[in-house]
């Protein structure tokens, strides 16, 4: 499976995002899809993602009710929606799949075999 993430940019604090997810070499629905983003300096985070196994929507704590991961089958395309952005979410955020990854292991950047390439979201005051 091939992803690349696009829709990153540089917004005012308050402003909405959606970032764009494209998987390319499978069909995308039956895979646990996510988002991570890393700060400069920091780990890779968890941020969302869609179970494979039941279409189980799971979010970081910092992020839930603020942000929403969705998937299109039909497009092989996951978006993460970012509204009320905060300084505190510029980050480059990644996308990653994977078939068949344990649920409990959803938050966990390795247990994840595929990455797209990252894309920037700055969030100024």
């Amino acid at each position: 499976v091939q992803l690349q993430a696009s829709g990153g940019g540089l917004v005012t604090a308050g402003g909405s995002l959606r970032l764009s997810c494209a998987a390319s070499g499978r069909t995308f629905g039956r895979y646990f899809r996510a988002w991570f983003r890393q700060a400069p300096g920091g780990r890779r985070e968890f941020v969302a993602a869609i179970s494979g196994r039941d279409g189980r929507l799971y979010y970081a704590d910092s992020v839930k009710c603020r942000f929403t991961i969705s998937g299109d089958n039909a497009k092989n395309t996951v978006y993460l929606q970012m509204n009320s952005l905060k300084l505190e979410d510029t980050a480059v955020y990644y996308c990653a799949a994977d078939r068949t990854l344990i649920t409990s292991s959803i938050r966990s950047p390795s247990a994840y075999d595929y990455w797209g390439q990252g894309t920037q979201v700055t969030v100024s005051s």
